[in-house]
């Protein structure tokens, strides 16, 4: 049973203003033992008029404190009413979007995708260490040459060594050979346990793995694995334009993912989101004795208003106008490409992916400037990125056309 589905502008204002009055209200004299307050009402007005008509700002000013994992018992009262949207936006986001089974599916909103990365290879860590007792120097990072830089840095807090997979200059694949190469220079040092991370469409070039490659080969070779995927670009964009592929719960071999609603879903920094399946958040725990609960996170204190935030976008939306948005943004990307293809201009582009990566070479610098285009690297770029959103229309994309004809 699917719970997403549209709701009006009053429906989600209703909704969002009684899940605050089931809060503790840091107003009234009944939270004299809560470590937190509203925000300061010498800067920040409670009574502006305007806030009954903005239900977003206003939790802002309530300020609730989301600490803990509200998927999986207890959690803090004093913030109920909130959790439960939180709660639901989990649900709406492991189930409706990423297909995992009805309650199978636990996680939180987190700072953003830098930390729930760290979060999957934290937990993954843990559990190599818990359950087969291994050492951190016999645990090893997997991850493809494209992958993010929070992987690096999940390496360097985590104490965990990083294995880097080369990819095709063209096509951004993984390659294979290069694939065995790590896992034999990693078992040669010593590693028994990995962590593999699988893009589902990158930050500088949209590309999306196939998690195959990773799973087929540590399997032959009967190696204990945790599979996690960084759909923090791709998650809100993906599964909308790809009805079947193997990034997503339907996956066995797929333990968690990473969602960031501020990027395609244009909400709030601050709105990363970790999913993971039942019986794997425990391995986060570092008991917080004076939580109620207990808390599973990286972050620890978190803003309830930004689950609230994502939580709106998507009821305001529904699943039929987050495919429509795709499916246009998808299409402008087509046309954008038709155009590169008749000036002659090479590119990457995954399938119906809204991210056109074109060749630094016969780009001028001063174009990509004007252009505010993104390079691989900002010292001799090789690539220069286009990322097609709802604010990147034609009429912005055909000045760009005309200047690369010339």
């Amino acid at each position: 049973m699917h719970i997403w589905e549209k709701k009006t502008k009053e429906e989600i204002r209703q909704r969002v203003f009684d899940a605050l009055k089931e809060n503790r209200d840091y107003f009234g004299n009944n939270s004299l033992g809560v470590p937190g307050s509203h925000l300061d009402s010498k800067v920040f007005p409670e009574d502006a008029p305007f806030l009954k008509e903005a239900p977003f700002i206003t939790s802002l000013l309530h300020n609730p404190n989301h600490i803990g994992c509200h998927t999986q018992g207890e959690s803090e009262s004093f913030f109920k009413g909130t959790q439960d949207i939180e709660r639901e936006l989990i649900e709406i986001c492991g189930v409706d979007i990423l297909k995992g089974q009805p309650q199978s599916i636990d996680g939180y909103v987190a700072a953003g995708g830098t930390e729930a990365n760290m979060q999957a290879i934290w937990i993954y860590r843990n559990y190599f260490k818990e359950e087969y007792n291994a050492e951190n120097d016999e645990i090893a990072i997997i991850a493809s040459q494209d992958s993010h830089y929070s992987m690096a840095k999940a390496s360097n807090i985590l104490s965990l060594t990083y294995y880097r997979i080369d990819v095709s200059e063209n096509d951004r694949a993984l390659q294979k050979d290069s694939l065995h190469q790590k896992i034999e220079q990693a078992l040669a040092e010593g590693k028994k346990y990995f962590i593999v991370i699988a893009n589902m469409m990158t930050t500088m070039f949209g590309s999306v793995d196939d998690v195959s490659v990773y799973t087929d080969f540590l399997k032959e070779r009967n190696l204990p694995f945790k599979l996690h995927i960084d759909g923090a670009y791709g998650g809100f964009f993906f599964p909308f334009s790809h009805k079947s592929h193997s990034l997503d719960f339907r996956n066995e071999d797929i333990s968690s993912v990473t969602l960031d609603a501020h990027k395609m879903l244009q909400a709030p920094y601050g709105t990363g989101l970790f999913l993971v399946r039942k019986d794997w958040m425990k391995y986060g725990n570092t008991k917080a004795d004076y939580v109620q609960g207990d808390d599973f996170t990286m972050i620890g204190s978190r803003s309830g208003a930004n689950a609230i935030a994502i939580w709106m976008i998507l009821l305001t939306y529904g699943p039929y106008g987050m495919r429509e948005k795709i499916y246009i943004l998808s299409k402008r990307g087509d046309w954008f490409t038709h155009k590169l293809d008749e000036i002659g201009i090479q590119y990457f582009r995954s399938k119906d992916s809204n991210i056109i990566t074109m060749k630094a070479k016969g780009i001028a610098p001063e174009i990509a400037s004007k252009y505010g285009l993104v390079p691989d690297v900002h010292h001799n770029p090789s690539w220069y990125k286009v990322v097609i959103m709802e604010h990147v229309t034609i009429e912005k994309l055909a000045p760009l056309v005309e200047d690369l004809k010339k």
